[in-house]
């Protein structure tokens, strides 16, 4: 009203707002007879800091009442003048301080809750549904799907149509962010790397043969399950050697996986496989302070940023609010989303994720399954279908050629079931609600041994495969931790199996099924090996091994004393033996069903491979399949190859929530 221009000029509300907290009235307008106790009154006023700004009105009044009796060096006004001034000045600072509160009020006031959405992003195929992360500032999604065959990590920004794929990352599984949403990690080869999305740079930062899981805090920390069956490891983001962070308490737990980060980057949840009595969600902290149990439920867990905890039970989301002061949880849980995919083979691992920014994704359960048991001769034809598609895994034909025994998911649990390979007639062999898989052959096609989690731990039992004989302790919990058995010897005296330790990895233990039993190491190293396989003759164990940064085959005598050979060149895995010993079969990483020739030296202590032969590009998931077996087995003749070929990888879309608030 002084000068006849506002204070502060914008064409929106939003400009002029930002005039207030930001700019600096154009004092020079003032009119030049202004009284300097006005032009103070009115900074103080317009003070920015509340702490020296004028607090109440009846005090402006009293400056204005001085102001008019202070000495000028202009000239006074008349009396009236300086009457109408004085209103002039009050109305002024009244019309200023309504604005001003007004604008306030409506800047700071709590706006309405935007409404929650849910939208749908399709993705490329993929046979990993779990394996999926929204980054920290809730812009951008990664994920696992195929491309050409080949399971690799993709990126999908939130502001962009399509996804890319992100080159080097074949393999991957269980990708988790950095806080500042650059970096994405994940497991692949039997190692935990890290790839920059934009610039695309790799970088290995620690072993990992059976990675469960990471969590990624903002003081570069890294906390990651290593191997199926061990405690949470911590490692720098740049790499280094990892140290445990918990530890699996005597029989009753069996491994913790998947770890999350809580807001103050010290504490974290994790999941931890065990007894009944001992299994289910967790908190602890990077002290290695004595962990606490929140919750009974078999799933992984994810912190929301509105102060939620979300699990999985019986296939539905659930949120429930988590004092991440107190560390406990409070109220009664909500539901949020239904039929969530889940992987049974990494008990706990749930498709879901969080950002710190607030949206929520995850992906629905896919209905029916996504492989077909193909025969393939050793061009790469298509000769025969055995049985009809299902979800199934670790395929093995019997010794008499009559029949294969897989794994096969059932509304969320895995059992061995039989197929008969000339009818096509699938049949169940086990009906226990653990987790039942790994099968393997006796040599006279009667019995089957196969690992199993019904006791807490993964042991391994056997059973007839005809009559009714009943299921029998073959190896316990007091040979080792997770034990996964690979091969029978021909003669039936021994069974090779992977001894999962954590300090060692995963190791090639053998059984005598004879006398006392008493098992002891084959390969033994601090790196992993796995899936050992007699030859015919029992004199040799072929394996997979990642001693030098990748995997590769490797052959040793059996029992021993002897050193290995090589036989695999640039990477290979799921080693297979053709039944007459004259070859090693393996899958390359670039999919390619390898053949090795194989000659026996007269001394019989050493062993002569040939140069490895491409056959054909399989589709079995790629090479390296653990925690599974080989997705693969040779004929007896050795010129047919019955794969557990993906022929169906689409999955769920992906669902977005946003603006997501727990409706209680």
């Amino acid at each position: 009203m002084l000068t006849g221009w506002a204070v502060f000029d914008g064409e929106t509300p939003g400009e002029i707002l930002g005039g207030i907290f930001k700019a600096e009235p154009e004092w020079q307008r003032l009119p030049l007879d202004t009284p300097e106790g006005i032009r103070r009154l009115l900074r103080r006023c317009m003070e920015k800091d509340r702490n020296l700004r004028l607090h109440d009105i009846a005090d402006a009044r009293i400056e204005i009442h001085y102001a008019q009796h202070e000495p000028h060096a202009t000239p006074r006004r008349p009396a009236s003048a300086s009457r109408r001034m004085m209103v002039v000045l009050v109305s002024v600072l009244v019309v200023v301080a309504l604005v001003a509160a007004f604008a306030l009020v409506r800047a700071f006031r709590p706006l309405p809750s935007a409404s929650e959405m849910r939208l749908e992003i399709s993705t490329p195929p993929t046979a990993d549904p779990v394996s999926l992360a929204i980054s920290p500032d809730g812009h951008k999604i990664v994920f696992v799907a195929a491309s050409e065959g080949q399971s690799r990590l993709w990126l999908r920004p939130l502001d962009a149509v399509t996804a890319r794929s992100l080159a080097g990352t074949d393999g991957a599984s269980f990708p988790f962010w950095s806080p500042d949403s650059e970096s994405v990690a994940f497991f692949a080869d039997g190692k935990l790397k890290r790839i920059d999305v934009d610039r695309g740079s790799l970088q290995i930062l620690a072993d990992a043969g059976g990675g469960r899981g990471g969590s990624w805090n903002r003081a570069g920390t890294i906390i990651f399950s290593p191997l199926a069956a061990s405690p949470i490891f911590r490692v720098a983001a740049t790499g280094g050697t990892p140290s445990p962070v918990t530890r699996i308490e005597g029989g009753n737990e069996t491994g913790h996986r998947f770890p999350h980060f809580l807001p103050d980057g010290n504490h974290f949840l994790y999941y931890a496989l065990g007894t009944p009595e001992s299994h289910g969600i967790y908190v602890g902290d990077l002290s290695g302070s004595t962990p606490r149990r929140l919750l009974d439920v078999e799933s992984a867990p994810v912190y929301a940023a509105t102060g939620e905890l979300l699990f999985v039970r019986d296939g539905t989301l659930f949120a429930q609010c988590f004092d991440t002061a107190r560390l406990e949880l409070n109220g009664n849980p909500v539901s949020v989303a239904e039929r969530i995919a889940l992987a049974t083979m990494a008990q706990g691992s749930v498709g879901v994720s969080a950002s710190q920014a607030g949206p929520l994704v995850y992906r629905t359960a896919s209905a029916g399954g996504h492989r077909q048991m193909t025969w393939y001769d050793r061009s790469g034809k298509d000769v025969g279908k055995a049985g009809d598609p299902v979800a199934a895994i670790d395929v093995s034909i019997s010794p008499d050629g009559r029949s294969a025994v897989l794994g096969q998911f059932i509304n969320q649990n895995i059992d061995v079931w039989l197929l008969e390979l000339g009818r096509g007639v699938l049949s169940r062999f086990t009906f226990d609600s653990a987790v039942d898989t790994w099968p393997v052959w006796s040599p006279d096609s009667r019995r089957i041994a196969y690992e199993s989690n019904r006791m807490g731990s993964y042991d391994i039992y056997e059973k007839p495969t005809i009559g009714p004989g009943s299921d029998e302790l073959l190896v316990g919990s007091d040979a080792g931790r997770d034990k996964n058995p690979t091969d029978w010897s021909r003669d039936g005296h021994f069974l090779l199996y992977t001894n999962i330790d954590p300090k060692t990895g995963e190791d090639i233990w053998a059984v005598p099924l004879e006398k006392d039993r008493t098992p002891r190491p084959l390969v033994q190293t601090k790196f992993d090996e796995n899936l050992g396989q007699f030859s015919p003759d029992g004199k040799w164990i072929a394996y997979e091994s990642n001693e030098s940064g990748r995997y590769e085959i490797y052959v040793q005598p059996f029992p021993g004393p002897g050193g290995k050979v090589q036989v695999s060149k640039n990477g290979g895995a799921q080693v297979r033996w053709r039944r007459d010993g004259k070859e090693l079969f393996y899958i390359a990483f670039d999919n390619q069903l390898m053949a090795v020739p194989i000659q026996f030296a007269s001394t019989e202590q050493t062993i002569n491979a040939g140069t490895p032969i491409p056959l054909f590009t399989t589709r079995v998931g790629g090479a390296v399949s653990s925690p599974n077996k080989q997705q693969y087995d040779v004929s007896l003749d050795g010129q047919r190859f019955l794969m557990n070929t993906i022929i169906d990888e689409a999955a769920a879309p992906i669902t977005v929530i946003l603006n997501w608030q727990a409706k209680r």
